[in-house]
Formats: structure tokens, sequence, C-alpha cells
């Protein structure tokens, strides 16, 4: 099933952000904006919910936190203890001090390196994978809002061509 958007190409960043947050007020639905670099505030002139990232970042530093302590005590206390230095190793908490910089690495290990993992999962972007793309001057200097069409297609089209779009056009998205 293909449906139609309309593309409405900006070539300044202000203009883009004055023609989401009219776009939003008419209450046309914006299904996507591709910009050459991150537009700060345009998340929320869409109405996008803020992101939970922050969120797995913390529990994937948990994680990594809970792994360092069984590890540390798996290695050090229970398997092969050691005398290092004069330091007994008869308990976790009378070593945890020394322990305190392994801790944090894995902590900042895991928390990196499944945050990467999730952000590429939730993006979708598998290897190998089509670009989604539908205008190559968006990786340059132009931005591009798609509004999908409700049989308002000449409403509509003048609508975002008086918002300061440089470029309208229909095009049936797959």
């Amino acid at each position: 099933m293909s449906n139609k958007v309309i593309h409405a190409l900006y070539n300044d960043d202000d203009v883009l952000m004055d023609a989401v947050k009219a776009t939003r007020k008419a209450h046309h639905h914006i299904e996507e904006v591709y910009t050459p670099f991150p537009v700060h505030g345009l998340d929320k002139a869409m109405g996008l919910a803020p992101t939970r990232i922050a969120i797995c970042a913390f529990l994937y530093g948990l994680t990594g936190l809970t792994f360092a302590t069984w590890l540390l005590n798996n290695i050090m206390i229970s398997d092969w203890p050691q005398d290092i230095g004069g330091k007994p190793s008869f308990s976790y908490l009378q070593n945890m001090p020394a322990f305190v910089p392994v801790m944090f690495e894995e902590t900042v290990f895991f928390a990196a390196h499944l945050m990467v993992i999730t952000f590429y999962m939730r993006s979708k972007l598998w290897p190998f994978k089509k670009a989604e793309n539908p205008d190559v001057r968006t990786t340059d200097d132009h931005f591009l809002m798609e509004v999908s069409v409700n049989n308002n297609e000449d409403e509509l089209t003048s609508f975002l061509q008086s918002t300061g779009a440089v470029e309208v056009k229909v095009v049936e998205k797959h």
C-alpha cells in the first residue's frame, strides 16, 4: 500500500522551525523531518515524546556495576585470594577501595556499548540497510519536511509554500 506525501524543502533552519510550528498549529501530520545537522528544539516543535535513552543508560550502568562487583569478588576473594602488598583478601568490603576504579570502568563500558547497540536497534540501522533519505540535498545544506496528504493536496501545497519552502513536491511513499 502506498500513500502520498508532500516534501517541502527549506534552505534555513529558522524558517524550517517556523514552518514546523505553523504546520502543527494547522493540524497537519508531519511524517518526518530530514536535516543535515541537529536542529535544537525541533523534537519539541514536532511534538515528539522525550527520549528514554537516559533510563537505559542508567540500567546498563547498573548492569556493568553488578557484573564488576561479581567478577572482582569471584576472582580476587573467592577463587584466587592473594596477599598483594600485605593486604589480605578475606572479605570484599575490606578490599573495595582498591576495586572502585575497575567497577567504575565496567559501569562506563557497559553503559556506552549497550547504549550504542540500543540506538542502532531502535533506529533500525542494520548493516547493508538501504538509505531512507528522500533527497540528497538534505545531507548538505537543505532541510526537508515530509507531510502526509489526506485529500488536501492543493491546499497543503499552497500552505507549505507560504511557510517559506523553496520547493514543494508531491510524491508516492511506498
